[in-house]
C-alpha cells in the first residue's frame, strides 16, 4: 500500500514532465496601459506549476482565486485569473507553454511561482537561474513593463509533507536544496526591483500541522494557500488602489 501511495503521489508531482527543447524567444506583447488607480476591473495572470493551479484541492481554494476574493474584499474588482500552470512543470516547460498560449494582452498584475520541479528532478541551479530570470522578464512584459505589478512567490518546502518524509530523501536535504533554489530566485527578483514574498518558512509548519496539507499528502491545502493569498493581497492591494 505504501509503495502504491508513493507512486500515485509521484505522478502528481511529475505528471506531464517531459524534457523540452531549446530556449524560446520572448512572446510578442501588446504594451497596453493597465489600470493604475481606482476599483475598476483588473486583470491577473498567474504563472507557475501545481502550486498555482492548486493540485488536489478545489479551484476556489487555490491561492490565485483566494487572492482574487481577498482583493474583492478591498473593493478591488479582479477578473478571474488567467492561469498558465500545470502540475510537474519546470522553468523550461513553463516557457514553452507561455509561447504556445501566444497571449497578446497585458495584465494589471502577474504572479510567478516556479522551480520546485527543477529541484525535484535534480536540475542544475545554473540552468534554473537563467530560465527563471527569463521568466521574470516575461512576467514584467505581461505587466506592461511595470515591475511594481509583478509578484514572485518563493518555493514551498515539500520535504515537510508526509510525501516528502517518505520520499527516500531526507527532509533536511530537501530543505537545503529548496533554500538554494529560493536564494537564487530571490536574488534575481530583488535585483530586478520586483516584489518577493517568502512563504517557505511557514510552509514548513506542515511537518506538525497536517491541516496545511491537501488530501494527496503532498500539496498545500486551502488553509495554507490562504496564508499565501493574504500575504500577497496586502502588497497587491497597495499597488492597485
Amino acid at each position: 500500500m505504501k509503495i502504491l501511495l508513493s507512486a500515485i503521489l509521484f505522478s502528481f508531482l511529475t505528471s506531464g514532465c517531459t524534457k523540452q527543447g531549446p530556449m524560446i524567444n520572448e512572446p510578442a506583447i501588446n504594451q497596453a496601459t493597465n489600470p493604475s488607480s481606482g476599483t475598476g476591473n483588473f486583470t491577473y495572470l498567474a504563472l507557475g506549476d501545481s502550486y498555482t493551479i492548486g493540485e488536489a484541492i478545489k479551484q476556489a481554494e487555490s491561492f490565485p482565486y483566494q487572492l482574487q476574493s481577498l482583493l474583492k474584499n478591498q473593493n478591488i474588482n479582479v477578473a478571474n485569473p488567467k492561469i498558465i500552470a500545470v502540475t510537474g512543470w519546470t522553468t523550461d516547460e513553463l516557457q514553452v507553454a507561455i509561447k504556445k498560449e501566444n497571449l497578446t494582452d497585458t495584465y494589471s498584475f502577474v504572479t510567478l511561482l516556479i522551480g520546485v520541479n527543477n529541484q525535484y528532478r535534480g536540475y542544475p541551479i545554473s540552468t534554473y537561474k537563467k530560465e527563471f530570470a527569463e521568466l521574470l522578464q516575461t512576467a514584467i512584459n505581461y505587466a506592461g513593463g511595470n515591475k511594481s505589478r509583478v509578484f514572485v512567490v518563493s518555493i514551498p518546502d515539500w520535504g515537510a509533507t508526509p510525501f516528502g518524509k517518505n520520499s527516500g530523501k531526507s527532509p533536511q536535504t530537501i530543505a537545503s536544496e529548496i533554500d538554494s533554489f529560493n536564494a537564487a530566485n530571490q536574488e534575481i527578483t530583488l535585483a530586478a526591483g520586483v516584489s518577493y514574498t517568502n512563504i517557505t518558512p511557514a510552509s514548513r509548519n506542515a511537518a506538525t500541522d497536517l491541516s496545511l496539507v491537501a488530501s494527496d499528502g503532498l500539496h498545500p491545502s486551502g488553509k495554507m494557500y490562504t496564508e499565501w493569498a493574504t500575504a500577497l493581497s496586502t502588497k497587491i492591494g497597495t499597488v492597485l488602489k
